[in-house]
């Protein structure tokens, strides 16, 4: 079994810029110093938005702990669309201008994936907290490390918005293992399918975005959340297999990959297996779905390709058999009426509606406003965040490998 570089591995190389420069650690305590020379001039959060297109998706202006102070893309028309979304007046031609914003207190940082390590130091080195899209890094261990000592080093709050983690069906199964329903949960799955994503590919002139041969265990999040933001196991070996053609995407792309689907098998620190589907093309019927499987419970998430609501699965003491006269244990099936946990106390009241990826953004808005008022680690913290985010990359490695077996570095928010 192949171990990836570890953290003392990766620090002793040096290539840990912000650890290893004076300049830069003195630029981290002032970073430090900025955000605490903002505390208790508001009670309200005031947040910039970096990106027009995800970045319109949340409601920071309904909060009522949060003002949008100001917006930015590069693009006029989509620095138009967040100011006219948000109510908010201040724009910015970029983010290089708008963290010297001496009046914004937190960054959403919407921007493309192979940006976000990049933005979110940014951000952080001029004192500003920050919310980023999916995934936390985006390719290299490097870069997950980077990101973790500058959080680390600011003492900033750093969030990651996993829409699973927020799931209304994710909530529920949350709830469901803290009450001890499952038993023992042993196995979990999670599938992310997703057939035709080229039309993202190119911009309208033709050139390719950041997205044009992306390789799919670069996104695990969407499914690793249904595991690791369940039951808090995290995810130490893995298997991976990929798939793909000849399609020229795939011949030439900046990331040289070859996959268009990514299918791992996972083991966590608790012995249990998690199997993991990220698949990107082909003749599936698509869907976004997670199972959790126990030995007294189980729980099968909708699956809204198919109409299918979910399912709860009990094992009962009752004997049958099956078609070859064999005995196995009955189980009695029951669809779960699903909470709509958005229409609850669990939001203030401006926000208890429906969002995007199933009623997770009214969450995920409130959850950073109130991590930060509260000066808490948020749920889906930088801990949490790379222990989503790192098994895809390590996964990735491992398909490349033909299914080489690798060590996945695990990732804990200190005691």
């Amino acid at each position: 079994m192949k171990n990836y570089v570890t953290r003392r591995q990766f620090i002793n190389k040096g290539s840990l810029a912000v650890a290893g420069a004076l300049g830069a650690s003195q630029a981290l305590v002032s970073a430090r110093e900025q955000a605490s020379s903002r505390r208790g001039r508001s009670d309200k959060v005031r947040i910039g938005i970096a990106g027009g297109r995800f970045g319109l998706q949340f409601q920071w202006h309904e909060h009522p702990d949060c003002i949008v102070e100001a917006v930015t893309d590069l693009i006029l028309e989509r620095r138009n669309a967040l100011m006219k979304t948000y109510g908010c007046s201040n724009s910015y031609p970029s983010l290089e201008e708008m963290v010297k914003d001496p009046n914004i207190d937190a960054i959403g940082i919407f921007t493309p994936a192979p940006d976000h390590v990049r933005h979110a130091k940014l951000a952080m080195e001029h004192g500003k907290h920050v919310i980023s899209a999916v995934p936390a890094a985006c390719g290299t261990l490097e870069e997950a490390y980077e990101l973790l000592d500058t959080v680390e080093q600011t003492g900033l709050t750093y969030m990651m918005a996993e829409t699973s983690y927020y799931q209304q069906f994710a909530i529920s199964a949350r709830m469901f293992y803290e009450a001890g329903k499952f038993g023992n949960l042993y196995h979990c799955e999670s599938f992310y399918q997703h057939d035709g994503l080229e039309s993202l590919f190119y911009n309208a002139d033709g050139s390719r975005t950041w997205r044009h041969g992306f390789p799919p265990m670069y996104y695990p999040t969407h499914c690793t959340a249904h595991l690791v933001g369940v039951t808090g196991e995290r995810l130490t070996e893995v298997s991976c297999h990929g798939w793909g053609d000849n399609d020229p995407i795939l011949q030439d792309n900046v990331y040289k990959n070859p996959f268009w689907n990514n299918t791992a098998m996972f083991k966590t620190d608790r012995g249990n297996s998690f199997y993991c589907k990220v698949w990107w093309k082909g003749a599936h019927m698509g869907g976004e779905r997670a199972e959790w499987i126990g030995d007294k419970m189980s729980f099968y998430g909708p699956n809204r390709t198919y109409s299918s609501p979910p399912m709860i699965v009990n094992r009962t003491e009752t004997k049958d058999s099956d078609d070859a006269g064999f005995a196995r244990s009955k189980t009695n099936s029951i669809p779960y009426e699903q909470v709509e946990w958005f229409m609850t106390d669990r939001l203030p009241a401006p926000l208890r509606h429906n969002s995007g990826h199933h009623g997770s953004h009214t969450f995920l808005t409130h959850e950073f406003v109130s991590a930060l008022k509260e000066g808490r680690a948020p749920t889906v913290d930088i801990y949490e965040a790379l222990s989503y985010t790192v098994p895809g990359i390590v996964a990735h490695q491992s398909a490349l490998n033909d299914g080489e077996s690798m060590k996945v570095p695990v990732f804990r928010r200190p005691a």
